[in-house]
């Protein structure tokens, strides 16, 4: 049986590790080594081209039929679909105003799982957890899309299409990557090892380079506004997400690995996708970086927390 000290240093194994290379990437931007071009192009190369060479071998080196459970990602997906409606109702009941409120119910649902989400997966389990993590991260990452362009679009007043939402699902690097992976899994098609070698040196970038930027690109001057209904949106996504996401796992029989990729997954905070949205569609952009801000700093002691309770009851 775990001591108490054992139970926290495996919680702080997970976390430390990411606040480090985010603190260290606020430093080298203060330093000027880091700027917005750095930023810019090394997150479009991130999503465009190392995350989705990350996912794409991990998952096309699976054996799937012994090694993947779809049952997790459905769950998933309805219990983020309830939580969604949840926020917008108890959404209704404190900002009545319903653009500020789409941005709040974003804020609060949207996980940065492709970045922070998969670091704390992988810093908990290693890379064994890649197939489980990859899996819930494709299905839940069309539903986010899903969800924030209609529920974005019907407040702000721009047309939520099903002819948009569904260009977006099609051309977003990381689905395209996981549906390749799984077409290679299943049909056994191998690419040559010369290719899974430079693969896996992209791979390997992937989330340091990830969290240096999301360090870099943390900006602490837009709390001034905004800041109580900032810090309403974090509570729902740092507490009542990760809480009944998990609650519902832990009733429907999850347990080790796969209840702690939903915990870590739904723990994460607010992906920065949510502010490039916002801002494109002419919202309250300053609102959606306050929650993101807020959520970065905060999940790193909330999921210690959480690891830390879930670990102590033998649950992850």
């Amino acid at each position: 049986m775990d001591s108490f000290l054992d139970v926290l240093v495996f919680s702080f194994s997970i976390t430390m590790p990411i606040f480090t290379i985010l603190v260290l990437g606020v430093v080298l931007r203060r330093i000027r080594i880091i700027n917005d071009n750095f930023i810019d192009v090394a997150s479009k190369l991130v999503f465009n081209v190392t995350l989705p060479a990350l996912l794409f071998i991990s998952i096309s080196k699976t054996d799937l039929t012994t090694n993947t459970d779809l049952s997790l990602v459905i769950y998933a997906m309805l219990a983020v679909t309830v939580t969604y409606v949840m926020l917008e109702l108890l959404m209704s009941i404190w900002e009545p105003d319903k653009a500020q409120r789409a941005v709040l119910v974003q804020g609060a649902f949207r996980s940065n799982m492709g970045i922070i989400g998969l670091a704390y997966c992988v810093n908990a389990y290693g890379n064994e957890v890649f197939i489980v993590a990859s899996v819930y991260l494709g299905g839940v990452t069309i539903l986010f899309n899903i969800l924030s362009v209609i529920g974005l679009s019907r407040a702000l007043g721009t047309d939520a299409n099903l002819k948009s939402i569904i260009k977006s699902i099609v051309k977003n690097p990381l689905i395209i990557a996981i549906l390749a992976a799984f077409a290679s899994a299943i049909t056994g098609l191998q690419l040559p090892t010369t290719l899974y070698k430079a693969g896996d040196y992209f791979a390997q970038m992937t989330l340091p380079l990830a969290l240096l930027c999301a360090g870099a690109s943390l900006s602490f001057s837009s709390l001034k506004s905004d800041l109580l209904s900032s810090a309403i949106a974090s509570a729902g996504k740092l507490i009542f997400i990760p809480f009944a996401l998990t609650l519902g796992g832990y009733l429907l029989g999850y347990r080790g690995m796969e209840l702690g990729v939903l915990f870590l997954m739904s723990s994460a905070p607010t992906a920065s996708a949510s502010y490039i949205m916002v801002r494109a569609m002419n919202g309250n952009a300053t609102l959606a970086a306050n929650i993101i801000v807020i959520t970065t700093i905060v999940s790193l002691i909330s999921t210690s927390i959480g690891v830390t309770l879930l670990r102590s009851f033998h649950l992850i």
